[in-house]
């Protein structure tokens, strides 16, 4: 990713040429990193597959998938988080409660990971989930506010077509997922979710209730976005990136193995936000906003995109380091753990401590739908 998107520094455009930027940043940019880059979902899957086929344990090549999306795209995605909040001043002093709440975080992963693996995995799952679908609501939100804002300030853009764009996002993964919930196969890697997951739920209504949202939202979508395109105000950025999200997350929960198969979306999850918190911070350092907030970030962003998945990849040394610590005293505190839930409990807590503070923080920093005006049209929206 960094190599092909090596210069992030904004170029404020002209009048002329507001008609064709309903892209966030341009086409090739907006394809390659939010859209098209729908390519790499697969591709954890088939290579878990392929391991198998070659002799591997099913849950040595799962395990083998999971650590190397987490080190290549995972984990500096996780990282790249505090890039714009422990590591800027101007965050830490406006918000510093939510830096300092963000502690707790560690202490519950801990305390899960040994006391109810299957507890910790469930809320993770569920969070992820959300998380997920609010950064695809969040990207959704960035080309509605940059269509009526700086584009078309008569836009089609209206509360109803809001609602209807969230319905289908929000409700893509759950056809599947209630299904295998009703049938008590709800699974990650080696661990039971649905031993954690209420009796209430384990029913055939569930699948019914979701699979009927879903058609009833799809449904919507297909009709708005139909009437858009005979008004000809369709916004095809937008309209291209939903439709591909919700294809895609309503397909993967069908799939057998649900650990590797989420690696799948995680990857193309990962490189959207590093694209896009690259691409901020890149403006930020094009007006002069880093050089005295966040030095070490200035630092390393002279040397583009390159520079911050590189400062985002050295950060998770300290997840491996709790990984490691982790994994020793494992046999410890549970002695005669079994091997695959030896490595569980330390991947997840090495993972999970800085990826829940990475939620907890996306969870706020996915408020802010201005943060790319300035490169829209480099001071101000043109107003018409």
């Amino acid at each position: 990713m960094a190599s092909a998107s090596a210069s992030i520094q904004s170029q404020p455009v002209t009048k002329s040429s507001q008609s064709s930027k309903l892209w966030l940043r341009d086409r090739r940019w907006d394809l390659m990193f939010i859209s098209f880059s729908v390519i790499l979902v697969p591709l954890p899957y088939l290579i878990y597959l392929l391991g198998v086929k070659l002799g591997l344990e099913p849950d040595v090549s799962r395990n083998a998938v999971n650590g190397f999306v987490a080190v290549a795209v995972g984990g500096p995605h996780m990282m790249s988080t505090f890039l714009r909040t422990g590591l800027d001043q101007n965050f830490r002093k406006s918000y510093p409660m939510l830096l300092r709440s963000s502690l707790i975080i560690p202490i519950i992963v801990v305390s899960l990971a040994f006391l109810n693996l299957n507890l910790l995995l469930t809320i993770f799952f569920f969070w992820a989930a959300l998380h997920v679908m609010h950064q695809i609501t969040y990207i959704t939100e960035l080309y509605n506010h940059k269509e009526h804002t700086f584009v078309r300030p008569n836009s089609s853009v209206t509360p109803l077509s809001r609602i209807i764009d969230y319905g289908v996002i929000l409700t893509c993964l759950f056809p599947f997922a209630a299904l295998k919930i009703s049938q008590g196969q709800f699974d990650i890697g080696t661990n039971d979710l649905a031993s954690v997951i209420p009796e209430f739920f384990q029913a055939t209504w569930f699948f019914v209730l979701m699979s009927g949202i879903f058609i009833t939202a799809v449904t919507a979508f297909l009709v708005k976005s139909t009437l858009e395109y005979r008004a000809g105000v369709l916004n095809w950025p937008k309209t291209i990136f939903v439709s591909l999200t919700v294809f895609v997350a309503f397909i993967i929960p069908s799939l057998p193995n649900l650990d590797t198969a989420f690696q799948g979306l995680n990857t193309w999850h990962s490189l959207q936000y590093l694209a896009i918190t690259f691409y901020i911070i890149g403006i930020r350092a094009a007006y002069r906003k880093l050089d005295n907030t966040a030095p070490l970030v200035h630092r390393f962003e002279k040397h583009g995109s390159k520079g911050l998945f590189l400062l985002s990849s050295i950060m998770l040394v300290g997840s491996i380091l709790v990984f490691l610590f982790v994994y020793t005293i494992a046999p410890i505190v549970r002695p005669g753990i079994d091997g695959n839930q030896h490595f569980d409990i330390a991947y997840y807590t090495a993972i999970l401590s800085f990826l829940w503070i990475h939620y907890y923080h996306d969870h706020f920093l996915f408020t802010n739908f201005e943060v790319l005006d300035d490169a829209s049209y480099g001071e101000k929206p043109i107003i018409t």
